[in-house]
């Protein structure tokens, strides 16, 4: 399918605005729910969002079948504000992560985020050797996750720049400032920065001194408006507020996520109840949330104005 956006037109466009990855519905019976997920892609994206990106970490991507991947991200799609560019993951081993770019194309992806590869240790000429299979395989825009076991140096993010136009973004979920700085030293605007640390809000405003104009956001999953407001007031660099609303709700909400390891999915379907817009559980090995857990989060969530 034809793409709305140039590469560069999309880079542009992804780092002048809020971004995030829409939770994947799933039934009781944790099967895709396709009517439930098309509607809360409608929601989220009815919102100033600059992009959504499908099928990726909260969206639980890496519990999809083959079969259900395009699935998601066709949904996502047709379901999307047409202004809303949807992107969509691609991880696995290097030949499931070029099927995951070939499905997502064909489904009318905007671009995809690579993500690292699978249970395995590779040094950086094998980064490189993965990513430029994976890029010599598309023209969509590509966008790297530097995390786990792929952490890129500055010289093969170049590498790749120099051998593919649409290479056209970072993302971090390491938060090493001096590595930060090295690659915005090599790569400069050749790129659009977008941070990835869990949660990044808490992240945000020193990042944004660092390049990273943008930065994915899992409670815009559940609270729009709040997580607009806070990304406003990071760009306006207005610390005091900033530093009110990390306190007063930011803080509270890691307090609750890092009760158990994965509750950084759970949460965001957890949020999704309290407001009354359920998309069902997380699948296993994730756990979803207990009933005291709810309670608190529903009381955290009442503190913020949320339109459901």
């Amino acid at each position: 399918m034809t793409t709305k956006f140039t590469p560069q037109e999309l880079a542009q466009h992804l780092g002048s605005g809020l971004l995030s990855f829409p939770a994947t519905a799933f039934t009781a019976d944790y099967e895709f729910d396709e009517a439930a997920y098309r509607n809360h892609i409608e929601w989220q994206s009815s919102y100033d969002v600059a992009g959504l990106f499908a099928a990726g970490g909260t969206g639980e991507g890496f519990s999809l079948s083959v079969d259900e991947f395009p699935r998601v991200v066709r949904a996502a799609v047709e379901s999307a504000n047409p202004n809303v560019p949807v992107l969509a993951s691609a991880g696995g081993s290097t030949k499931q992560a070029i099927a995951n770019v070939q499905a997502a194309a064909e489904a009318g992806a905007e671009g995809v985020l690579v993500l690292p590869p699978y249970l395995t240790e590779v040094d950086q000429e094998g980064l490189y050797n993965h990513l430029d299979a994976i890029a010599s395989s598309t023209d969509i825009a590509l966008i790297v996750y530097n995390r786990a076991n792929a952490i890129y140096t500055p010289a093969i993010l170049q590498r790749l720049a120099d051998k593919h136009p649409h290479f056209i973004g970072f993302k971090d979920a390491i938060g090493n400032i001096e590595h930060l700085a090295r690659v915005r030293a090599a790569l400069g605007d050749r790129l659009f920065y977008l941070g990835g640390l869990p949660t990044a809000e808490t992240y945000a405003l020193p990042l944004l001194k660092m390049g990273m104009s943008t930065y994915s956001s899992a409670m815009f999953n559940f609270v729009p408006e709040f997580a607009l407001d806070f990304y406003a007031a990071v760009r306006a660099e207005d610390e005091p507020k900033v530093s009110r609303l990390v306190r007063d709700f930011v803080i509270p909400y890691l307090d609750l996520r890092d009760h158990k390891q994965g509750y950084g999915v759970s949460i965001v379907k957890a949020g999704l109840n309290v407001v009354g817009r359920s998309v069902g559980p997380v699948r296993p090995p994730l756990q979803d949330f207990t009933e005291a857990e709810l309670a608190e989060l529903d009381a955290l969530v009442k503190t913020v104005q949320v339109s459901a």
